[in-house]
Order: C-alpha cells, then structure tokens, then sequence
C-alpha cells in the first residue's frame, strides 16, 4: 500500500544505461528555470485514462526536483515521487516538503504490485530501459484501470526560431537530445507489450520569460551540463547574441509541444 512506502529509500548506481544523474552538478538551476506543463495536459491525462487525478494514488518517476509532482499534488493526488539523484532528490525535498520521496530507479521500483492508480514519468522516462520500466510500471498499477503516462516539454518543432536553435545545438553539442523518445514511446510501449493500447497525444503552449531565464533553462539539460562551465558558456554566449536579435526587450516566448503517451493497464 501506498502508506508503507513512504519510507522506503534506496540507493542506486547508474541506470540501465550507465548514466549517472547527469542533472545533479545543475539541480538548483533546474528547478529555478525549467518550464512546467499547461493544465491541458493534467486534462488531457485525466480523460485518457478515464479517471479523475482527484484522490489518485501517483507514483512520479524520475521526479527531479518536483516539477510534475508539484502539479499533481496540486490537482488532488496522492504522489509519491521517486527520484534516484542525490542533489535533484535533495531540492525536491526542500520545496516539497510533504511530499513523500523515495530513491529509486523506475526500472526497479520499490513498491507492491497493484499500489498505483497512475505511474508517471515526466521528462523522464528516456532514462531507463524500457523493457525493465514499462512491466515494472504495469506490476506496480491497480488493475484494470491503472494507467502509465509519459510526457516530454520539447521545443515546438513548428516554430522557426524555435526549430532553428535546435539545429544550431545540435551541431554544437555532442550528443544532444540522443535519447529523444517523444513522440516513439507509443511504439515502444507496443512492442513490449501488444496487447496494450497506448495513446499518443501532442499539446502546444508557450511562456513568456527573460532571456537569462531562458538560457539558464538551456544550461539546465543534460548535454550542456556535460560540457562542462567553460564550453556551455561559450555556446550560451552565442545564443544570447542571436536570441537578442529576435527579442530586443530581453524577453523570449518560449514554445513547446507536450509529447504525451498514456496506456491503460488491461485487467
């Protein structure tokens, strides 16, 4: 039950594929910058999986420093956030107190079978190996009706500026969004298990914010933060340059595109 695990801690090494949190050198900066998710995704889960988020027991994997687990909470579940880095699972402490936490991996999660109503793997669930997370996620939901939902903030593909930076990062750093899944999770999910029926859904949004804001957001991803300070600062010096072309005020419109897969657990 969700009761006893709230204790639970563990303490893991690298995933899977040999990451070793690669977040945690930048977790304040992460959680200062990184864009949240419209309320039409909380909507948008909530019809998928034909259940209110009211009440719901939440298992959110690969929390981070809270950032879905805070809109969860807020939209009436009852989370439980799962995070296996010390220094991201350190600031989601801080700023969610009450929340419970457990260190853990999502391709072996730490709880009994049939405790969940919903698992959740925001910006995530690229970090583990599927063929491990997606059965563990099904032991761990109530049948029939518990449902798995993986989504990703990537920058709107059908927006020009938007679309051009990413091509200029891609050049410039190694590596860059190599484990991007977006919009293949429903293929994924399928082939490990056919007889499930994942659903994609793609949502846009946008925010509003300053520049340094915005480059700090940038400096919080994986690839930057791999580069160490010296090299991320020349490429985030670049882009400064060029973004104060396209907004003179200082302040960016950021675009996203909400990439969502959510499948219903069969009976």
């Amino acid at each position: 039950m969700m009761g006893r695990m709230t204790h639970a801690v563990q303490r893991p090494g690298p995933d899977a594929h040999g990451h070793r949190f690669p977040f945690e050198s930048v977790a304040d900066q992460y959680e200062a910058a990184r864009p949240g998710y419209p309320p039409a995704l909380l909507d948008a889960i909530e019809e998928l999986t034909g259940r209110p988020l009211q009440g719901s027991r939440v298992v959110d994997v690969g929390a981070g420093t809270g950032i879905a687990t805070r809109l969860l909470r807020d939209r009436g579940a009852r989370v439980v956030a799962v995070e296996p880095g010390p220094a991201m699972a350190g600031v989601l402490s801080r700023v969610l107190p009450r929340v419970p936490l457990v260190r853990a991996l999502g391709d072996a999660l730490p709880f009994a079978g049939g405790s969940a109503d919903l698992v959740t793997y925001a910006q995530s669930w690229h970090w583990t190996d599927p063929a491990r997370s997606v059965p563990e996620a099904l032991r761990v939901l109530a049948r029939p009706h518990g449902a798995l939902a993986l989504w990703w903030n990537v920058p709107d593909p059908d927006v020009t500026w938007t679309r051009e930076q990413e091509a200029r990062l891609a050049r410039r750093l190694p590596g860059y969004h190599a484990h991007g899944v977006t919009d293949e999770a429903a293929r994924i999910v399928r082939g490990l298990c056919p007889a499930l029926a994942p659903v994609f859904r793609r949502l846009h949004w946008t925010r509003r914010i300053p520049l340094d804001t915005h480059l700090a957001h940038l400096g919080s991803r994986s690839s930057f933060a791999a580069l160490g300070p010296g090299e991320a600062a020349a490429v985030l010096a670049d882009e400064r340059a060029l973004l104060l072309e396209l907004f003179p005020d200082g302040a960016v419109e950021e675009a996203f595109a909400v990439d969502l897969t959510v499948t219903v657990a069969s009976s």
